[in-house]
């Protein structure tokens, strides 16, 4: 008796020439149940897309064109994996729209593709409701565009969403003068430091403390190809969600 082998998943990357597509590229090439059948750069058409047989495709563009590209994938039946940043709540409340019209057509985009990074945020979330005071500090390479990073912006999100749940109050502070900056951004109530230098790639860190203790939550990405795994993980599992999933940990079995 044979044995069955499924057919490989067709997969087309966006932003093969870039440094996260390029990881992304060889990191399909590599996967024993995928093939790649396209690599689009800059100025592609993404007609390639359809003409290449595409059912998934991977977006790791620029925040310019990353709406563009996920809109053809849904309105042609492929799936969709991001790690775009650039998603307010207007642009993924119009995909969301869009999905509904296509509702065999999943779409995950993820801040952060680092399994370990994605752990680090939920157990940080599901920590900070037992801790007084909260802050993320986010420290990348110094050509990254965006402050603060999607990873510290998610991150602070499901952090304010588990302390509302807990009716836990605001971090204390008692400051009153400060040069501007100097306590960082605000998200949904969440301080959040960004640090830009050379020689880092990916960095963050959860400080959480109480009376007479501090818990510290920090992820290290060295390399780019840390997030390969996610990224794998991501295309193997969208199709089985199909609508909208924000953040990797929608595909993960946390236990929490």
């Amino acid at each position: 008796m044979t044995e069955q082998h499924s057919a490989p998943k067709l997969v087309a990357v966006l932003g093969a020439n870039g440094r996260m597509g390029a990881e992304a590229v060889k990191a399909i090439d590599a996967a024993p149940d995928m093939k790649l059948v396209a690599a689009l750069g800059r100025g592609d058409s993404l007609e390639q897309l359809t003409a290449a047989g595409a059912r998934y495709v991977v977006d790791l563009t620029v925040p310019e064109s990353t709406e563009a590209n996920v809109r053809f994938a849904v309105e042609h039946g492929i799936h969709a994996v991001v790690g775009t940043t650039g998603w307010d709540a207007e642009r993924l409340s119009a995909l969301e729209s869009l999905l509904a019209k296509n509702p065999e057509t999943g779409v995950l985009i993820a801040p952060n593709f680092a399994l370990g990074s994605v752990l680090a945020s939920a157990f940080a979330a599901k920590a900070s409701k037992y801790f007084e005071s909260v802050e993320i500090i986010e420290l990348h390479h110094p050509d990254k565009v965006d402050a603060p990073s999607g990873t510290a912006v998610r991150t602070a999100e499901l952090i304010a969403a588990e302390r509302a749940a807990a009716a836990v109050a605001p971090s204390p502070d008692a400051t009153t003068s400060e040069r501007p900056g100097a306590r960082g951004c605000e998200v949904d109530g969440v301080r959040v430091h960004s640090v830009r230098l050379r020689g880092l790639v990916a960095h963050q860190e959860v400080l959480l403390g109480g009376p007479g203790e501090q818990l510290t939550f920090r992820h290290d990405s060295f390399d780019r190809a840390s997030f390969m795994p996610g990224v794998l993980l991501g295309v193997r599992n969208v199709a089985a969600h199909p609508g909208l999933t924000v953040g990797l940990d929608g595909y993960l079995d946390l236990g929490i």
